[in-house]
């Protein structure tokens, strides 16, 4: 049983205990193959150490026209953008900080996901061999990098942490983007190194997410991530201990009329 320490307040010690029913209720839910959106949401509290309570938009009681009063810059940032984007639901969790030291199963209690394959990330790929006529080989920044999204130097990749991703797949895929226009031999897909990670995406790393990105890369999600029922996934949200977590299907939909966006077979 959760003991509250002698320092903590009343509403501090409640939302200890409820944070903790909450979360084994949730993994219940999933091991039963319940909706954890059915279950009420972690009551607020002004504690800097419980996880914050989530941040809803749903259709049913329509979508919110104005940011969260008293969320940070960065959820307000990543809020409007999906709110512009006239997203119908979406949901921002922020997480214990030992959420990445814990296993994929307790994540998914934290966040009410359905299951583990739910829990999502996105990275930035390199292709180390792009061609001259597409990349700037001198400025990893320069606006030439991504200018051709089927000959990108940069892709946004979205993934399940359930999942390996492919590189010989994702190669295969963007070079068949160019019809033969580009050999084989110009194409390495790379993790991008940290600095440009951060420098082009605006976010660290287990951070990055393609909501209000930076700079607008060409991406691609795992057919994995939109074949999910229920397709309600989750993604990080531009600080380390914030998700996201929205419908693939509207995230395709809608992200698709902003970049160029794919869905293939990408790992393995």
């Amino acid at each position: 049983e959760l003991q509250c320490s002698d320092t903590a307040s009343s509403s501090e010690c409640a939302h200890q205990r409820w944070s903790s029913i909450h979360e084994r209720i949730n993994a219940i839910c999933a091991r039963l193959g319940l909706d954890p959106e059915q279950l009420p949401s972690v009551p607020s509290t002004s504690t800097s150490q419980a996880a914050a309570p989530a941040t809803k938009a749903s259709a049913g009681s329509g979508a919110p026209k104005t940011v969260t009063p008293g969320a940070s810059p960065t959820q307000q940032k990543l809020e409007r953008e999906l709110i512009d984007l006239g997203f119908s639901e979406f949901r921002f969790v922020r997480a214990p900080g030992d959420y990445y030291d814990r296993e994929l199963e307790y994540r998914q209690g934290v966040l009410g996901a359905a299951s583990v394959d739910h829990l999502c990330k996105s990275i930035i790929m390199e292709n180390t061999r792009c061609h001259p006529c597409a990349c700037d080989e001198a400025d990893p920044f320069s606006p030439k990098n991504w200018a051709d999204p089927c000959n990108s130097r940069y892709y946004i990749i979205v993934v399940q942490y359930t999942a390996r991703l492919h590189a010989e797949k994702l190669k295969t895929f963007i070079h068949r983007l160019n019809e033969g226009r580009v050999g084989k031999q110009f194409f390495n897909m790379r993790l991008a190194p940290e600095a440009v990670n951060d420098a082009l995406s605006g976010y660290e790393h287990n951070a990055v997410t393609p909501v209000a990105i930076k700079t607008r890369l060409p991406m691609i999600i795992s057919h994995q991530v939109t074949a999910l029922q229920p397709d309600f996934f989750w993604l990080g949200a531009g600080e380390v201990d914030l998700k996201v977590g929205t419908h693939a299907s509207e995230f395709v939909a809608k992200y698709s009329g902003l970049q160029r966006v794919w869905v293939a077979d990408i790992t393995y």
